[in-house]
């Protein structure tokens, strides 16, 4: 499997668009990367850009784009809202698939190193990748930002971990890190005070604010044993947060890292901002997300506001995401697109092809309907399945919001939510289906020249045939746990719904028949006839259950009319 890696480089320029373009060319430019995202920010001077791709791949546009930093911006005359030292200030390097955080911390270290030596800019590695535990803050290490670098830099204990410790006035300083995915976010206030921003930031952010005798805001500072700060925690694990006010939009926010979404999910730092902006008179108007986040996030989001307004949360993805959207504001300063937000999608595009569940219902009827051999049987039973589990799922749904069953609504939500789940693993088993069949019209097409292309060609034969056979099977296991959500909907969903209930345990029982039916003639072209007897007797022993099941579930329905 690929090991993918993401780049999340922030450059010191936000006003420029010919400079970042040329910055974001030198990405692009590398093969086998995709850019994702490029976010810039005029008050921040600075501009967040995310990529993607294989740990060799991601380290030569890395430093390509460092490079074409390096030579355009110029720190000496820059300045911006946002804490920075160097033109490319931060280049952190995420682990997205195949690859633990260990490996990436040594791919970070090479790319630090590369920077170093080849680039002459000063290097300090940062969080997962540090090589002093003090040094694993990034804070720390960006302390004095760009106009405190002279002077430090060449003290002994701030010498860079790759470079000379000499002060590079162009370029500054550059900061290499591994670590996981960081949300970077800003809050919006209906406020113009710097102030009152920051107040709600030290509220929040784990470190707090420095505790102080008698007024808290201009009382002396208490000091420990060791001559530091004493420090009164924020009410957030995982964050890091400022307040300042953004001229482009003339308002004040509190810009946030959650380092921790795990920690400290965004929709429950979202509500605490709220609260606290409340308690000193402020209201949040809206979110802004700068570059990316994984659909987890706003998925979790979208079911925590859909949950506390005492709604199903078994509903689409997209509609999920809506009210993920709508509850936060992520919308208020400028239109928000999920397919231009999330990482997931965003690497999805790039492998994007033609699917049959994208297709209208007219196309779909009209591609199976053409003289192709796929889709067939196999993907219209996942498709009917597909529709038996919506069924389900909208029964459930009207359930949760019947009048008069508010307190059944989260009942009624935990079945809504397992039948998106089904209907969604159906729609993906329909292509799925259809992928199916055609390895096994490859592996028919390999050449058989030589004794071994023709054992070649037959062993992909085989492995193609199992593959096909399997898919189906998948099918009818998905279909037949419909069933349990179109019982329960029968007896005890909304009972003006009930026929619609027996629509769709008519289409789960077909389902399961068409797919055994897939799974028998896939299964006698096997060699390995003990797998082909095994899956065969199981697939039988599916279908029998299903036919019954729906018997039962028809005879409970034309009782009640």
């Amino acid at each position: 499997m690929k090991q993918l890696i993401e780049c999340v480089p922030n450059f010191s320029e936000g006003r420029d668009m010919n400079i970042i373009r040329q910055i974001t060319d030198e990405i692009e430019k590398t093969e086998g990367v995709k850019l994702l995202d490029v976010d810039p920010g005029m008050a921040t001077n600075r501009t967040v850009v995310t990529f993607v791709g294989t740990p060799s791949e991601v380290l030569d546009a890395a430093v390509a784009a460092v490079k074409k930093a390096s030579e355009l911006i110029d720190m000496q005359k820059h300045s911006g809202a946002h804490p920075r030292f160097g033109a490319t200030d931060v280049c952190p390097l995420i682990p997205v698939a195949n690859i633990s955080m260990e490996e990436v911390a040594e791919y970070a270290r090479k790319l630090g190193k590369r920077i170093g030596e080849e680039l002459g800019i000063p290097v300090y590695c940062y969080e997962n990748a540090a090589f002093t535990p003090e040094r694993r803050n990034l804070a720390y290490c960006r302390s004095g930002e760009y106009e405190g670098l002279k002077d430090k830099i060449g003290k002994p204990e701030w010498k860079p971990d790759f470079g000379e410790a000499r002060f590079n006035a162009r370029s500054g300083a550059t900061a290499v890190g591994a670590r996981d995915f960081l949300i970077a976010v800003n809050f919006n206030l209906n406020t113009t005070s710097t102030r009152r921003a920051n107040a709600i930031a030290f509220d929040v952010r784990e470190k707090g604010r420095p505790k102080r005798e008698g007024n808290q805001v201009t009382g002396k500072v208490v000091l420990d044993e060791k001559g530091e700060q004493v420090m009164i925690p924020g009410t957030l694990k995982g964050t890091k947060a400022i307040g300042w006010f953004i001229d482009e939009y003339g308002v004040a926010q509190v810009s946030m890292n959650i380092t921790n979404i795990a920690q400290t999910p965004l929709h429950i730092a979202f509500d605490e901002i709220c609260k606290k902006a409340a308690e000193r008179g402020v209201r949040v108007t809206g979110t802004e997300i700068v570059g990316l986040v994984p659909k987890k996030t706003l998925i979790e989001a979208g079911k925590y506001f859909l949950k506390k307004q005492q709604r199903s949360v078994g509903i689409s993805e997209e509609e999920i995401l809506k009210i993920a959207v709508k509850s936060m504001g992520l919308d208020d300063l400028k239109p928000f697109n999920p397919k231009e937000k999330i990482i997931e999608y965003l690497i999805e595009s790039d492998k994007a092809s033609k699917k049959l569940i994208d297709m209208t219902c007219k196309a779909f009827a009209d591609e199976t309907a053409s003289e192709s051999p796929a889709p067939g049987g196999g993907s219209i039973s996942a498709y009917i399945g597909a529709l038996g589990a919506s069924l389900g799922a909208m029964v459930a749904n009207l359930s949760s919001h019947k009048a008069g069953w508010d307190d059944r609504w989260e009942e009624f939500s935990d079945w809504a939510e397992k039948a998106q789940a089904l209907k969604d693993e159906l729609l993906h088993l329909v292509d799925e289906d259809t992928v199916s069949f055609n390895k096994i019209m490859d592996a028919f097409g390999l050449p058989k020249g030589t004794d071994a292309e023709k054992a070649a060609r037959k062993q992909a034969i085989q492995d193609a045939t199992r593959y096909a056979t399997e898919i189906p099977f998948r099918t009818m296991k998905k279909a037949f746990e419909c069933f349990e959500i179109c019982e329960a909907m029968v007896k005890t969903g909304n009972p003006n719904s009930i026929t619609d209930t027996a629509v769709g345990a008519l289409c789960c029982r077909t389902a399961v028949i068409g797919a055994c039916l897939n799974v028998r003639i896939n299964a006698s072209g096997l060699e390995d006839k003990e797998f082909a007897a095994g899956i065969v007797s199981q697939a039988m022993e599916i279908q029998n259950k299903a036919i019954k099941t729906e018997n039962n579930i028809m005879e409970f329905v034309n009782g009640k009319m």
